[in-house]
């Protein structure tokens, strides 16, 4: 009786994640709808929904087989075993593989095609993103044996901030390099055009809807019931408070990085969120609003390297930080629960960035061979709306028949 209660409790657990993880792709949606000019909204709305369903198929055929061996091609009978748990963790840890097409969504934005993206988050989240995925929660290639001989602990990455964040943010890095910047937006004589969000409302409601149910992201990484803990609860409360506060220092007050402040601490306390002191996880959060707004600038500014949502630093650099605060903040020493080591963390860190730049590039540069990856000068002009979708996200006038 016990353990069948159990079983419906744990089962319920993560499927309450899974749905708030799912939730989160909302946030990504109206983030970038309200960072994009006006023209390009309907387009950032059906590419995060349209992605997420290529993902379902392409982890639930092959993903999720490549990360942990385990494939669906059985009778429902066996499938609905245990209450359908193993159904409802595919369901969780599906939406965490489709989080990378969204982030690297936003990277891309206002010019990217639209089939050619499908075409990459197919082979992303079919393989690219599972092999790492495999490899650090799944025991692959016996990178974490490894680890744990050299250094005496394994890579530590609870909820993802390498796993998920690092790898989609470095991917995202690939494909804006490949694409190139928007028309008109660095011009020959070094002038540059600035493309302020379309509305701040939209993206401050992305970035609450993505802080809420990134409590489902970090919490429920746990799994089952008895290993929730609500140290990682109050851990990504904290980080997000850090980062909210940095940045909108830093920022001066600017909403745009005010409400990716939140996000930016969010990603880095992934990793460690299970190990830390809520004040190892202030920290944390502080440092990656830090390098949110600062590397957003450089990389806009000064490297000229058009990130429309600011992917790389938010989720790219952040998601590093992560990985390797969890070995700073993780210690004993610092008041964390200890079982990681700093060099386990930056290699494993290292080790996930290395692997998304080279399919990132691998991918998309494929992709730009055989068909190119970027809409015409007209249709950019015109806008993602128009030429795609063929409506815009306000349309002027009402038809008059």
């Amino acid at each position: 009786m016990e353990s069948s209660i159990k079983q419906g409790a744990d089962a319920l657990f993560i499927l309450l994640g899974a749905i708030m993880v799912l939730a989160m792709h909302a946030g990504f949606a109206f983030l970038e709808l309200g960072t994009v000019r006006k023209k390009n909204q309907v387009n950032a709305l059906v590419k995060i929904l349209v992605d997420f369903a290529v993902s379902t198929l392409a982890y639930f055929l092959v993903g999720y087989l490549v990360a942990y061996g385990t494939h669906f091609f059985v009778g429902a009978e066996q499938l609905a075993q245990k209450n359908g748990y193993e159904l409802v963790k595919f369901f969780f840890l599906l939406t965490f593989a489709a989080a990378i097409p969204a982030i690297v969504s936003g990277g891309i934005a206002e010019r990217a095609r639209f089939g050619p993206q499908l075409a990459a988050t197919t082979v992303i989240v079919g393989f690219v993103y599972p092999f790492f995925e495999g490899i650090v929660w799944n025991q692959g290639l016996g990178l974490q044996t490894w680890l744990k001989a050299a250094t005496g602990a394994e890579f530590h990455d609870f909820a993802g901030s390498v796993v998920v964040h690092a790898v989609g943010g470095w991917i995202g890095l690939a494909a804006v390099l490949l694409l190139g910047p928007r028309l008109n937006r660095y011009r020959k004589d070094g002038a540059m055009s600035a493309h302020p969000p379309s509305s701040i409302p939209f993206l401050a409601l992305g970035a609450w809807v993505l802080t809420v149910g990134w409590f489902g992201f970090n919490v429920m990484s746990a799994q089952t019931l008895d290993k929730m803990s609500g140290l990682v609860a109050v851990n990504s409360l904290m980080a997000m408070a850090g980062g909210t506060l940095v940045a909108v220092l830093l920022g001066r007050n600017d909403p745009g990085f005010a409400y990716n402040g939140p996000l930016a601490g969010l990603v880095a306390v992934c990793a460690g969120s299970d190990v830390m002191h809520p004040l190892g996880a202030l920290v944390t959060g502080g440092v990656a609003g830090w390098l949110f707004v600062k590397f957003f600038t450089l990389t806009q500014n000064r490297w000229k390297i058009d990130d429309v949502l600011g992917v790389w630093p938010l989720h790219g650099l952040c998601g590093a930080w992560g990985g390797i605060a969890c070995g700073i903040f993780g210690q004993q020493a610092l008041g964390g629960l200890g079982g990681v080591a700093f060099s386990a963390q930056l290699i494993g860190t290292l080790a996930g960035v290395a692997w998304a730049l080279a399919g990132g590039f691998l991918v998309y540069g494929i992709i730009k061979l055989a068909v190119g990856l970027r809409l015409d000068a007209e249709q950019e002009f015109e806008g993602a709306d128009l030429s795609i979708h063929k409506i815009g996200a306000t349309p002027d006038r009402e038809v008059s028949w």
